[in-house]
Parts: C-alpha cells; sequence; structure tokens
C-alpha cells in the first residue's frame, strides 16, 4: 500500500480512535453525561455516535481533499482553510445544545481533538 495512503488511513482512523478515548476519559473515568437537546428530549452522546460522527467527518474531510487535488493548484492550503473555518464552525453546536457547563466542554473537547488530528494529518499530504 502506498505510504501516502496509509498515512491518509491512519489519520481517518485515527480521529474516531482519540475522540474515543477523550469520550472514555469524560464519561466513565470522570463521570461527565455528555447530553445534547434534541427536539423534545435530552439524550446522551454515547461512544457510537461519537466514533460515527468522527469517522464521517474523516471521510468527508478525506473525499473534500481528493477534489481539491485534482481541480486546483493549492489543494492542501484550500483544504486547510477550509477545515480550518468547519472545524469554527462545529464548535457552536456543543454550544448551543449541549445541556450543562461539563457536557459543552466535553462535546468542545470532542471537536478540537478530531479536528487536531484530522487538519495537521490530512494537510501533509
Amino acid at each position: 500500500m502506498n505510504t501516502s495512503i496509509r498515512r491518509l488511513l491512519l489519520t481517518v482512523i485515527g480521529a474516531p480512535a482519540a475522540a474515543l478515548a477523550v469520550w472514555a476519559l469524560a464519561v466513565p473515568v470522570a463521570g461527565t453525561a455528555l447530553t445534547v437537546r434534541m427536539g423534545s428530549g435530552t439524550p446522551t452522546v454515547g461512544p457510537v455516535s461519537v466514533v460515527a460522527a468522527s469517522l464521517l467527518a474523516g471521510l468527508a474531510s478525506w473525499a473534500l481533499l481528493a477534489v481539491l487535488e485534482r481541480f486546483t493548484s493549492r489543494p492542501s492550503r484550500i483544504w486547510t482553510i477550509i477545515a480550518l473555518v468547519v472545524l469554527a464552525l462545529s464548535l457552536f453546536g456543543p454550544l448551543g445544545i449541549a445541556v450543562g457547563i461539563a457536557a459543552t466542554l466535553g462535546l468542545v473537547l470532542l471537536h478540537l481533538v478530531v479536528g487536531a488530528v484530522l487538519v495537521p494529518g490530512l494537510a501533509r499530504r
């Protein structure tokens, strides 16, 4: 397997792994309930949601990078700018739907950890 493809796969898999580690520290270890407001209920963010969301973010990021590599002359720079803007915007989600300060901080940390893995991992192509 090509080294570049291997690194990209490890990055895309590393984001959910890092997010799951943060979730494990925040929820079972620290006892934080990552509860959010959704419609008329308040579900708790579980490990499946954490892995699914971060894996989806990684795959979408990789797909965007592949498109930019095909059609632009500076794909890494353009991708990095888009990724940082999307990361910044994603932080408004927990700020608006999390129930309590601990849940807000936990969810913001999950977003930042996924970004911290994906941005440098995919931008160095």
